[in-house]
């Protein structure tokens, strides 16, 4: 069956070398399996025939069967016609309007002859009209032939070279009436207790489905499986990791652990840190590798709770690395980390490219010793020259910035994998957890530390900044300090930049009294580091910066933050810039200023930033907006998110379901060579070899 499906589409009716070739280019269509996965994205109900009588000028979509009684041409200017067939089925009479190819119409649709015709009703001159409908001959075409009418996204180059969703759709039908019954891809049992089509009826429903009950279950079929053998993948991989390397065992809280927690801790951990505390000491106790991904809010207390993960490792004997994706981040983990451990007998050094000469031979030598006990450090950390005495655990923090080559790196630096221990402030919904960060186990902080107060979001149009400005200096007055943030965006960093200019400029005039400091991409290391400084030293009351503020600067008497052209961040980049404050026991706020021109869309966004502060309702949110694909880190997470059918924002429940069957399977069989499992290995073999990228991450 396999060698029909990896036909060349070269040789299907109605295809041909040209065709062949934008088709590759444009769709990565190469063989007949390929096209049967090419699935319509939306159908239009062709079950029905109306009658002139009926149409009403809000319908969607009819169809029409009569004659064409005449044609009528008129000009419109130099070498324009337009061309319009009176049509009548018998009862009343509608105009088919074409404003080109009026030639090819007249000669190939005949007056006189049996039609049906399809397309959407408009009014025109208090005429019904059909502008350029799709016509097929009605001896040819059985009503409950058409049932509903499949339709493929086409790209420009393929509409000019003429093929069009109705072309996708006649090529489609060519290649199922050839091929025989498709063979099962799925076990009987999960099939019979999902309730699953057979997949030969799935793939000629989901194309051509005589009904919505139809299609509805044919998509679900082929939903499940693609996401089925996703999970699948993901759990055979983590199953195999899990048995293959042995984790070192960690089980002593000791000196450096208990000192820190009686002597310095700065306050009472919640709840939620407690837990995920006790489940990563549990990981590290049972003898295999930890990989463990901590989700939580920007200010949830994920650091904490990885220095004490780094305590334990180190009163067991061994050393622990924390890698950043920026010098500014690590610099801050590493100032954040000093202060935690102040008099504890610990040592901690950085790793980055400005670690240089002298400073970075001791650090190097300090680490094959084993007398340096944590190193945070950038990408450096895992150059082939840094060398550990014995690294027992690696702290990765904003894991969708490092690449899996680059993460797999540390796992060279032992002579077994050190424990893997990841965190993430970008909240990331569950279904999608499961699918990019499957094979991690996963632990969220959702408490906010006490004291906090919850941000206050507030939206403001521009014409509004006299009472923005009021408030500012309310807060100024009572010693607080303002961020101020302009949108920057690579494809336009000159335009972006003089935003920031004139905004700086702007705001000097209406602050003469402020000491101010401005940030943006442009400028030295050194320079954006001493301005991030007199702010958070208080020298400073506002900062005016572009979003090179995301991550690395933690000032607990910020209070307001001003986001500039909100309308043009997305919901997870808003919602870490507002991260920024609230960092302190004062009340914070949050303002969004747009012009009051904005899309739907965008002002779903706002009011979502102004309902709630909590990341994984605003995550949700925004996987449902923008998709899976358009995420911050899911295209570098090194898990495929090449689905052909299945939507993970809007397939969160078979997501569920597939993730459930996945894991019987492997549970019972963790060998993977039961013989009920022999078409899952089979067919899970076919599709790594295929141009899916099917890497899971480690």
């Amino acid at each position: 069956m396999n060698s029909i499906l990896e036909q060349d589409i070269m040789y299907l009716p109605g295809v041909g070398p040209k065709r062949k070739k934008i088709l590759s280019t444009e769709l990565g269509i190469n063989n007949f399996g390929d096209l049967l996965e090419y699935y319509p994205y939306k159908y239009v109900d062709r079950s029905r025939i109306y009658s002139t009588r009926e149409l009403t000028p809000d319908m969607p979509f009819v169809q029409l069967k009569g004659k064409i009684l005449s044609y009528e041409t008129f000009d419109m200017g130099p070498r324009k016609q337009r061309l319009v067939g009176h049509f009548s089925d018998g009862v009343g009479v509608i105009d088919l309007v074409w404003f080109s190819g009026v030639r090819w119409v007249t000669e190939n649709y005949k007056v006189g002859k049996e039609y049906i015709i399809f397309g959407k009703p408009t009014i025109f001159n208090s005429r019904y009209q059909i502008s350029h409908p799709d016509i097929d001959d009605a001896s040819t075409l059985e009503l409950n032939d058409m049932g509903m009418q499949p339709y493929y996204i086409t790209t420009e180059k393929m509409k000019k070279t003429g093929i069009t969703s109705r072309t996708m759709e006649r090529i489609m039908k060519t290649l199922l009436s050839k091929l025989p019954p498709l063979p099962e891809t799925l076990p009987d049992f999960i099939i019979k207790s999902r309730h699953l089509v057979s997949r030969d009826e799935a793939i000629r429903r989901v194309h051509y489905p005589h009904n919505q009950y139809e299609m509805q279950h044919a998509r679900e079929r082929m939903k499940f499986e693609e996401l089925f053998y996703v999970q699948l993948n993901i759990l055979r991989y983590t199953q195999n990791n899990r048995r293959k390397y042995k984790g070192y065992l960690l089980p002593k809280v000791g000196k450096a652990f208990k000192e820190f927690y009686d002597r310095n801790l700065p306050f009472e951990l919640t709840g939620a840190q407690k837990r995920v505390t006790r489940e990563i000491q549990h990981d590290m106790n049972t003898g295999r590798q930890m990989n463990r991904l901590i989700q939580g809010d920007v200010g949830s207390g994920k650091t904490l709770v990885a220095l004490m993960a780094m305590l334990i490792a180190i009163d067991n004997g061994f050393q622990a690395v924390m890698m950043a994706p920026t010098e500014i981040l690590a610099e801050q983990h590493l100032a954040t980390i000093k202060e935690f451990l102040h008099d504890l007998d610990v040592r901690v050094e950085l790793l980055t490219g400005i670690v240089k000469g002298k400073k970075r031979k001791e650090v190097m030598e300090g680490l094959i010793s084993g007398d340096v006990n944590i190193l945070i450090g950038t990408h450096a950390v895992i150059e082939d020259n840094v060398q550990f005495r014995n690294l027992g655990l690696a702290v990765i923090d904003e894991q969708h910035r490092f690449g899996v080559a680059q993460r797999a790196k540390l796992w060279a630096k032992n002579s077994n994998p050190p424990h893997i221990l990841v965190m993430t402030a970008t909240p990331i919904p569950r279904t999608l957890a499961m699918t990019i960060y499957g094979d991690l186990d996963v632990s969220v902080i959702d408490e906010l530390p006490p004291g906090r107060k919850p941000i206050q979001t507030l939206h403001r149009y521009e014409d509004q900044t006299v009472s923005l400005y009021k408030g500012i200096r309310t807060e100024v007055a009572k010693g607080r300090q303002v961020y101020v943030v302009y949108p920057l965006i690579k494809e336009s960093e000159k335009m972006d930049l003089q935003d920031l200019e004139a905004g700086f400029a702007h705001l000097q005039n209406v602050f003469p009294d402020y000491n101010m400091s401005k940030v943006h991409g442009k400028m030295k290391p050194q320079e954006k580091e001493a301005e991030m400084q007199r702010f958070a030293k208080g020298e400073t009351q506002m900062l005016v910066a572009t979003t090179v503020i995301e991550v690395g600067v933690n000032v607990p008497n910020a209070s307001v933050m001003v986001i500039m052209e909100a309308q043009r961040f997305g919901l997870s980049q808003l919602h870490q810039l507002r991260g920024r404050v609230g960092r302190g026991a004062d009340q914070s706020y949050c303002i969004l200023v747009s012009g009051r021109e904005l899309s739907t869309e965008t002002r779903k966004r706002i009011n979502i930033m102004c309902e709630t502060n909590d990341g994984f309702r605003i995550a949700e949110a925004d996987l449902k907006l923008r998709g899976p694909g358009d995420l911050e880190g899911t295209q570098q997470s090194g898990m495929a998110f090449d689905l052909k059918i299945a939507n993970i924002a809007q397939d969160g429940q078979l997501v569920q379901m597939a993730r459930e069957e996945a894991q019987k399977v492997i549970d019972v069989d963790p060998d993977c060579n039961a013989p009920q499992h022999a078409i899952l290995w089979n067919r899970l073999q076919e599709l790594r070899k295929s141009s899916v990228d099917w890497a899971a991450i480690s």
